[in-house]
C-alpha cells in the first residue's frame, strides 16, 4: 500500500534561514496622532481595510501570583481613551490571573503590515450594565456558548460541551432572551503604555511609544 509523503518537521537549521525582508517605509512622531487611542483607531482600519483576518484580535498576556506568565488570543470589543475592552468567562485562567494579578499586556499582530500594538496598564471589570449591553448583541449561539463552558477546566470528552448546549438551548429557545451569565463579563484594561511598532530593513525597526506621565502623555523613540 503506499503511503502518503508527509512534509519533513522544520527543523532548527530551517528555522534559523526563515526571514522577511521588510520594507523601508517607517513611522516618525509626526505621523502620529496626538491621541493613543485616535493612532489605534487608524491602525485598526488599515488593518481591516487590507484585509486581514481578524484585524481586532490580540494576544493577552497575564501572569498568576507567582508571576508565571499565560497568553492567548482574544477579540477587542471596545476601546476609547479610558482603554480597551474584552470579555470572557471571569472564571476561566485569565479571569482568575487578573483577579489575583490585575494587570495585563496585549498585543495585536498585523503580520500582513509588517505592524504590531502593544499596550500595557492595570486591568478591572467593567461595570455590569456595560457587560450586560455587549452580551445582549452577541449572536444566541455564543450566548448559549458562554453558558455551556466551564472554561479552562478538564473535561472528560467533547460530548460534555455538546450535552450542557443541547441543555441551555431547550431551557432558552429560539425566540427567548438569554440573560448574561453571572461568571462572564467584561474586562477594560486602562493603558500605561501604547507602542505602535512598524518593521523596517535590517531589523532596524520604528518603535514610537505613548507613556503616562500624571495627566499626560509622553510620546517617546525606543530602540529596536
Amino acid at each position: 500500500m503506499l503511503v502518503p509523503d508527509t512534509p519533513a518537521p522544520i527543523d532548527s537549521a530551517r528555522l534559523a534561514t526563515m526571514r522577511a525582508e521588510y520594507a523601508s517605509i517607517g513611522i516618525a512622531p509626526a505621523d502620529l496622532a496626538a491621541d493613543w487611542h485616535v493612532q489605534l483607531g487608524r491602525w485598526l482600519t488599515d488593518a481591516t481595510d487590507a484585509g486581514l483576518p481578524e484585524p481586532n484580535a490580540m494576544v493577552v498576556a497575564t501572569a498568576d501570583p507567582a508571576g508565571r506568565p499565560a497568553s492567548r488570543t482574544v477579540l477587542l470589543k471596545a476601546y476609547d481613551a479610558a482603554g480597551l475592552v474584552f470579555y470572557t468567562n471571569y472564571t476561566s485562567a485569565k479571569g482568575e490571573q487578573l483577579a489575583a494579578n490585575p494587570y495585563a499586556s496585549v498585543t495585536f499582530p498585523w503580520y500582513g503590515l509588517r505592524r504590531q500594538v502593544q499596550v500595557r496598564g492595570p486591568v478591572s471589570r467593567v461595570d455590569p450594565a456595560e457587560s450586560d449591553a455587549y452580551f445582549a448583541t452577541r449572536p444566541r449561539g455564543s450566548q448559549l456558548g458562554a453558558w455551556s463552558s466551564p472554561q479552562s477546566q478538564v473535561i472528560d470528552s467533547r460530548d460534555v460541551l455538546d450535552t450542557a448546549f443541547a441543555s441551555y438551548a431547550a431551557r432558552w429557545p429560539e425566540g427567548t432572551s438569554v440573560p448574561r451569565p453571572p461568571h462572564w463579563g467584561g474586562f477594560r484594561l486602562a493603558p500605561e503604555t501604547v507602542e505602535f511598532w512598524q518593521g523596517r530593513e535590517n531589523r532596524v525597526h520604528d518603535r514610537l511609544r505613548y507613556r503616562r506621565d500624571g495627566a499626560t502623555w509622553l510620546l517617546e523613540r525606543l530602540a529596536p
